[in-house]
């Protein structure tokens, strides 16, 4: 099978989507099939030189962006011309972008077929840039339901868009839900954890955030719970871990008179998050919004318990207080409060630590892959 991925942006740029699209792609390359992903030439900092290489078996192609209207949103309608080559499945990333219109019309043309997943992006437009509103207006009211009309199979990540999805599908046969995943490597027992002494933490806790330090993440919310626990508490340190998406000056500046507390910026490699993972003691995702976050299902899968706001797709996978608990987001005293109940109860934290890496078993990318390629199959299976 010949498949072709095509997304905003592609590794080594950091991010939930990228690396749903690096999971899927290794698996398919695993299993003999010859796979590609067509791109912007954009990390969302700089342009990328190489336009065209060959990285883990997957062939990358990142044509020229024309114009940036945000930090996530480029515009590149070369890809109508310069998307080349014979593809039986192509595989789009993320609704509400014009790529995803364009290798539409290109599927009708060239006769291959078209698997969108829509990554959860039905939000308002709350920390949205005045430059892509006119664009989510025109999304909403005509684009969308011409995208979704020349998709062969759209696939949700939670079932939480669904009622939005049936706004722009008659046909909700082609929908398909099928949630985000976790790699193995975090269901195994670091041996020799280095990750605190490496870092020089000496406090009995460690409080975790992991992911993109953006506006929507409320990176900065952990740190104002954070200074008004340690002055209560000095042994519980505080972590932050992730590239700066607008927030990590405020979160150094918050910060910065506390010995406890540190901002890492990224790790890479699945070895040294699986040993991030597990020498924290709670993870905290205190976001505006969320699709499916990867992180959740990588905490439950290292046996943290939560605290995460029930915002879109995480009150279908996350119970509390079965798994952690939920804060709305912004309260301050209430993300206090639950860090001290979880680190405070040893045999609630431990009954949830079991609780969630049992759940996250359910969710290992090589079930995620093979879900996906049944769909992938069917479609084929069904070609006139």
């Amino acid at each position: 099978m010949k498949i072709a991925h095509v997304n905003m942006f592609y590794h080594p740029t950091f991010g939930g989507v990228e690396q749903v699209m690096y999971e899927l792609a290794q698996r398919q390359v695993r299993d003999g099939h010859e796979v590609h992903v067509f791109c912007c030439d954009s990390d969302k900092k700089k342009r990328i030189k190489i336009k065209d290489e060959v990285v883990d078996r997957v062939h990358i192609h990142r044509l020229p962006y024309w114009i940036r209207l945000s930090l996530n949103t480029f515009v590149w309608p070369s890809l109508l011309w310069k998307f080349k080559g014979k593809f039986d499945i192509v595989h789009t990333h993320v609704s509400g972008h014009d790529y995803v219109l364009f290798i539409g019309l290109l599927g009708k043309l060239k006769g291959f077929k078209h698997i969108h997943t829509t990554h959860c992006p039905w939000t308002d437009n709350s920390f949205r840039p005045s430059t892509v509103k006119p664009f989510l207006f025109l999304n909403h009211l005509i684009f969308n339901k011409i995208s979704f009309k020349w998709v062969d199979k759209v696939i949700p990540i939670t079932p939480w868009e669904l009622d939005i999805l049936k706004k722009y599908i008659k046909n909700v046969e082609k929908i398909r839900v099928i949630p985000n995943g976790t790699d193995k490597i975090l269901y195994k027992k670091v041996k020799n954890n280095q990750f605190r002494k490496k870092n020089n933490i000496t406090e009995k806790y460690l409080v975790l955030f992991f992911g993109r330090l953006n506006p929507t993440k409320g990176p900065d919310k952990l740190a104002r719970a954070a200074i008004n626990l340690t002055k209560k508490r000095k042994d519980i340190a505080f972590i932050w871990v992730g590239p700066d998406e607008g927030k990590a000056k405020e979160v150094e500046r918050l910060i910065k008179p506390y010995k406890n507390m540190k901002y890492l910026g990224p790790i890479r490699g699945k070895e040294k998050i699986a040993e991030m993972y597990q020498a924290a003691d709670l993870y905290v995702l205190p976001s505006y919004r969320e699709g499916l976050p990867l992180t959740l299902f990588e905490a439950m899968a290292s046996g943290l318990p939560i605290i995460a706001s029930p915002v879109n797709g995480i009150p279908y996978e996350m119970t509390s207080p079965e798994n952690g608990f939920f804060t709305k987001y912004g309260d301050i005293k209430a993300i206090e409060e639950k860090i001290l109940k979880i680190l405070d109860d040893k045999k609630l934290a431990k009954q949830i630590s079991k609780n969630n890496f049992k759940k996250a078993e359910g969710y290992d990318w090589d079930s995620i892959h093979k879900r996906y390629m049944k769909e992938y199959k069917a479609l084929l299976s069904n070609r006139s």
